[in-house]
């Protein structure tokens, strides 16, 4: 067996419950594929996005719902090693992809307020305008479970509202065009995991600004205060993390002081002595 078919049965196989089932499950719970789809699976070279790849080269060929994919790597200026860290895993996991570049890194060098938000924005932009021309109506980005709830967090503690990360949005500039979180039901645990398991080595962030750091080594970014708050929530009640997601999935509009949607803001008062 060759040894991108060896990590291809390891999601079918060993870690089919954590990570194949349940993004399956992400897919049909959230109706993310429709018939006569044509998705741009988004690669960043990160573990999370490689092992979304690996999961769509295998349901592709078996989906009930018929659909194609293109596996597509937009390089926004990674240093030399990591870029040939990305197209070295490509090769040897059987990943073909569509590679193309941008100046993204050069752009937001000298962005001094939030340079992170303007690069994540500018990225799915590029992102967006690459899979049109591919023929793609939709984008898949590899966001997971701890992904969702750390947005759930951050939004409550550093911006005073209560906002999800969803598993499939619209876009706003690109008409027809969606994006859609397929890992959105996975935890980031099982794919470090089968990572490991593998054997396989994958860049990090590998932004100018945190190129040669690794997740472990700590950092100062919020969503890194917020993995860890979730790490000490896990170790007093194990089932925090899955109560903190299902709340965003449960609200109950009758127990909420205000909220706003499409830019319209709802308040308790405005029924409440009808």
């Amino acid at each position: 067996m060759e040894f991108y078919e060896q990590v291809e049965q390891s999601i079918r196989k060993k870690y089919r419950r954590e990570i194949w089932l349940r993004f399956i499950q992400s897919i049909k719970d959230y109706e993310l594929i429709k018939a006569g789809d044509r998705i741009a699976v988004c690669i960043s070279g990160g573990k999370d996005s490689m092992c979304m790849a690996k999961c769509f080269q295998q349901l592709v060929p078996h989906s009930e719902v018929p659909f194609t994919a293109e596996y597509l790597v937009m390089d926004p200026g990674y240093n030399a090693a990591n870029r040939r860290r990305i197209l070295d895993n490509a090769e040897a996991l059987h990943v073909p992809i569509h590679l193309f570049e941008t100046k993204i890194f050069d752009i937001v060098a000298d962005v001094e307020h939030s340079p992170c938000y303007l690069c994540a924005r500018m990225r799915r932009g590029y992102l967006y305008k690459k899979a049109q021309e591919l023929g793609c109506n939709k984008i898949a980005l590899a966001h997971h479970f701890d992904d969702a709830i750390e947005t759930v967090l951050l939004s409550m503690l550093y911006s005073g509202e209560i906002k999800t990360m969803m598993p499939k949005l619209h876009s706003a500039h690109y008409p027809g065009m969606e994006l859609i979180r397929p890992m959105y039901l996975v935890r980031e645990a099982d794919i470090i995991a089968w990572r490991q398991y593998n054997g396989l080595q994958f860049i990090q962030c590998a932004c100018r600004f945190t190129e040669n750091c690794a997740l472990s080594d700590g950092g100062g970014s919020k969503r890194l205060e917020m993995k860890k708050l979730i790490r000490t929530f896990r170790q007093a009640s194990p089932p925090i993390d899955m109560n903190i997601f299902r709340s965003v999935h449960n609200v109950d509009l009758g127990a909420v002081i205000g909220w706003r949607k499409h830019g319209e803001r709802h308040s308790f008062l405005d029924d409440y002595d009808a």
